[in-house]
């Protein structure tokens, strides 16, 4: 089944701020730690947030220490007051398009203007928004209200910043008719008017839509409203469990989209839930290579068979025999630690990949098997190269098992913010490449006599700019989970934007290594043919920023396919040169 994702699907910037705050502060450890009010409208959050110690209250008044977070919706004025004097550190993590209303409302009505709020008079922000008006403030909710509003002096109309964009423009008429001299501030949100009005472009191009978010999110109620709006089959579901398989399966394309309080591993869920369910028209053989597909990729097979590729594109970029054993070294090293490595980091793997989670769970004692065989396979295979080479090879493995194992005490554990290697800063990422480097370009040399340095050197920067541009985007995919479990990764750090603009300049730095080693003797003229999978994999990034492919098998699929293109140039080129 074809599945349309709207690119505006999931956290809108201000509920990822505030979920950013509030892990920042949940991994820091630093006493009690609470949100004023329910952090967002998504209870699946809610309950992972609470497992991690954070408290949402509503009462204030027994709390004396700790830190408390003011939600992205803000509150009154007076509630802040009531806060700071706690005693409590306040953190606020309100939505700047939020405070922007905010500040409107305060400003304008400090000139003597009165306020008119259109939205829902219940809701978080709009309790908050009618507490900076100085004179009280007026709430509406559709064009019938209009007419119940008292006689005001110089009024300004403001919106909750997840109404309805043409609701909102329809009330809009109707109070210019009545106070002609209103001064009209349309403060929706941006990413409300787009996840909107995506909603309606699906028309003509899905046969339904489903809608993932809270069942009581009041943006998510809008999506799924415009939805029926446009005469289309709608599903507005909180988890992939809640799917109507038997109505969809009479789908052929499903548009998908989700509130702005709904992560993106929940949205994951549901779109993987979707493509799962059997087209009718699908034939035996398509389901039988779908699943073949499936495999290799949860398996770990593709990736291992990426890195016996670029293991024997290396080899031929540096003039040695490629026809060896190191290609398979890679092969059965990189296979095991990514076996073992899946198994040990068990926090972050619910979020980022549920369908591989839900893979391991069932397959665990065949992959438990087939990664302790390929290790030993490795280990034997390393023996028979060379002493060297084993004690190498026996080195990195250990090395890769311990990088996800706790190596500080767990009675102790709490008072470090680091037990693990992997909890470094950034260390995912470093580690995985200087991993296939060490495998890839460092082992075929440690036993070789008459060694070229240069292409040596050259080769090894190639395989970990390739490898270490391939950890940094599947980082990228995984950033909410992430954050979910304290796991720092790159993106984390610098952010999404810096993270895209390093991967660029990565990819910069491989290429001109590989145009410039021939012209000065280094290596030979594959490294230009070695362009072509450089260039496909700048593409899947592409695809990535473009959002013509949402994050799952296929991109991950795609990513690994260029390592696998590495190893096929290199064939074809030893043959026909």
């Amino acid at each position: 089944m074809k599945v349309i994702l709207a690119k505006t699907a999931g956290f809108c910037m201000g509920v990822r701020r505030a979920m950013e705050i509030v892990m920042a502060e949940a991994n820091k450890k630093e006493g009690p730690l609470f949100t004023f009010g329910p952090l967002i409208h998504n209870q699946q959050v809610l309950n992972i947030l609470e497992a991690k110690g954070v408290k949402a209250t509503d009462d204030v008044r027994e709390l004396t220490s700790g830190r408390i977070i003011i939600r992205a919706h803000g509150i009154p004025p007076r509630k802040r007051e009531l806060l700071e004097g706690t005693g409590l550190k306040v953190i606020d993590a309100t939505c700047p398009k939020v405070t922007r209303v905010q500040q409107i409302i305060r400003h304008y009505s400090n000139k003597g203007h009165s306020a008119i709020i259109v939205g829902d008079p219940n809701h978080a922000e709009v309790i908050g928004l009618m507490g900076y008006s100085k004179s009280p403030a007026h709430v509406i909710q559709d064009e019938a209200d209009v007419a119940g509003l008292p006689p005001v002096d110089r009024p300004f109309v403001v919106a909750q910043t997840t109404q309805n964009q043409e609701k909102f423009n329809e009330i809009v008429d109707v109070l210019k008719r009545r106070f002609p001299d209103l001064l009209i501030f349309d403060t929706i949100c941006d990413a409300t008017q787009e996840r909107q009005q995506e909603v309606r472009t699906f028309k003509g191009q899905v046969d339904a839509v489903v809608v993932v978010g809270g069942y009581h999110s009041a943006n998510t109620q809008r999506l799924a409203r415009i939805s029926e709006e446009e005469s289309l089959p709608t599903f507005h579901v909180e988890t992939e469990q809640d799917l109507d398989k038997d109505k969809l399966s009479r789908m052929s394309v499903v548009g998908l989209t989700a509130g702005a309080s709904t992560p993106h591993w929940m949205i994951r869920n549901v779109l993987q839930e979707i493509e799962a369910i059997r087209d009718r028209q699908e034939t035996f053989l398509t389901r039988w290579l779908k699943q073949v597909f499936r495999f290799m990729v949860l398996s770990n097979l593709l990736v291992a068979s990426g890195a016996f590729s670029l293991a024997y594109a290396a080899a031929v970029m540096e003039g040695r025999d490629p026809v060896s054993p190191f290609p398979v070294l890679a092969f059965l090293y990189i296979f095991a630690m990514h076996v073992f490595n899946r198994f040990l980091d068990k926090g972050a793997s619910a979020y980022n990949e549920p369908d591989r989670t839900a893979f391991l769970k069932t397959h665990k004692a065949l992959l438990n098997i087939t990664g302790i065989t390929a290790l030993a396979m490795a280990l034997a295979l390393s023996y028979r190269v060379g002493v060297i080479t084993f004690l190498a090879l026996t080195g990195l493995s250990a090395l890769g098992i311990v990088y996800s194992v706790p190596l500080i005490p767990e009675r102790i554990r709490d008072r470090y913010r680091y037990s693990k290697i992997k909890d470094i800063p950034g260390s995912r990422s470093l580690s995985e490449a200087l991993a296939w480097v060490a495998v890839i370009s460092l082992l075929p040399v440690l036993e070789t006599r008459g060694v070229d340095v240069p292409a040596a050197v050259m080769t090894g920067l190639v395989v970990f700019t390739w490898s270490y541009a391939r950890a940094i985007f599947f980082s990228l995919l995984q950033v909410q989970g992430d954050l979910m479990v304290g796991t720092e990764t790159l993106p984390i750090i610098l952010g999404e934007r810096r993270t895209l603009v390093l991967l660029r300049i990565v990819f910069l730095i491989t290429a001109f290594v590989l145009l410039v080693s021939p012209a000065l003797g280094i290596a030979g003229m594959f490294c230009y043919i070695i362009l072509i999978p450089l260039f496909t994999l700048w593409l899947s990034l592409m695809a990535y920023e473009r959002q013509w492919l949402c994050p799952g098998i296929t991109l991950e699929a795609l990513v690994e396919t260029n390592f696998l293109l590495t190893g096929l140039l290199a064939l074809v080129w030893q043959n026909w040169r």
